[in-house]
């Protein structure tokens, strides 16, 4: 079995009436919903009001990949939870962000800044066809609304972009993203804003879950305890310069 942990804010569904029409029980119960179709997929769900944001060291050592959806507490986020989440990556646990979590600017070490404004047309292109994440997508997928994102993005050099997004206002955005960082893959999508539909759209369904196949850890080491890290190919533990 995959182990996949969802994880939510579960804000604006309880404050916005307009968000909670779309997704009444949060949008982690929309994304927990359909990956829980998929027989080999074990799913959880954690939000950010519970203990420890509900991303304990027991539940990420439990979890072979995190989908993580944020978009107001990014800074309210607690540093150490955002710090142990980086090590379970770097020790190989997979990982699907929103651009600006504290984790994802912590895990690629960049603003992750962009263009945006509210509500467009968006036309979705697969631009990297062969690759596991875009198997049985169509060459290009029409979202009828969706937050405009637009270039610069300030992100590293990804391993491959999988999938770049056209809006009807002219903007171009690169829409699907993949990294590694140390052991850890990442991938970056970015359909899915929280007043709009996306996540009962069948083919973004099925992007997100060939994306959780595709994070699944291929090598996973024991993450380190808070202030150390792990050499993936010694497994030596070294510790902060206070622990020693």
């Amino acid at each position: 079995m995959i182990r996949v942990t969802v994880w939510n804010e579960f804000q604006h569904e309880r404050t916005q009436e307009k968000v909670k029409e779309i997704y009444p029980d949060g949008i982690h119960t929309c994304i927990a919903k359909f990956l829980r179709q998929e027989e080999e997929l074990s799913v959880r769900t954690a939000v950010f009001d519970e203990k420890e944001h509900g991303l304990t060291e027991e539940v990420l050592a439990n979890t072979d990949v995190l989908v993580f959806w944020n978009h107001m507490l990014q800074e309210e986020f607690s540093d150490d939870v955002a710090e142990r989440v980086r090590r379970h990556v770097l020790a190989g646990m997979g990982l699907h962000s929103g651009h600006y979590s504290k984790i994802m600017r912590k895990l690629l070490g960049t603003s992750m800044t962009l263009r945006w404004r509210h509500g467009d047309r968006e036309r979705l292109f697969c631009t990297c066809p062969t690759h596991p994440i875009a198997q049985g997508i169509p060459a290009w997928v029409d979202i009828p609304e969706e937050e405009m994102y637009g270039e610069f993005f300030d992100i590293p050099k990804p391993d491959d972009v999988v999938f770049t997004g056209w809006f009807a206002g002219g903007e171009v955005f690169r829409s699907g993203c993949t990294f590694t960082r140390g052991l850890g893959k990442i991938f970056y999508f970015q359909p899915g804003h929280e007043e709009y539909p996306i996540y009962h759209m069948p083919v973004i369904q099925k992007i997100i879950k060939n994306g959780v196949r595709w994070c699944v850890p291929v090598v996973r080491r024991p993450a380190p305890l808070d202030n150390a890290w792990v050499n993936p190919s010694t497994e030596e533990v070294y510790l902060s310069s206070h622990q020693k």
